[in-house]
């Protein structure tokens, strides 16, 4: 079954502390992101290993100085 907008379990940070914020989901062959402020807006998707590769560079600071 095709993964369903409506149907994904969306995920935010728990250091938001006001709410606006990305979301993440879960897709049988990667990963949703969409921003919280507007659910219906568009969705990001990105495979799994995009997905990896951009926590490595988050978690190595190389978004630091965008």
């Amino acid at each position: 079954m095709p993964d369903v907008p409506g149907r994904l379990v969306w995920r935010k940070s728990s250091e938001s502390l006001n709410g606006d914020c990305v979301e993440v989901a879960s897709l049988c062959d990667g990963v949703a992101v969409r921003d919280s402020k507007n659910p219906e807006g568009a969705m990001l998707r990105f495979s799994r290993s995009e997905w990896q590769a951009f926590l490595r560079g988050a978690n190595h600071d190389e978004f630091d100085n965008l």
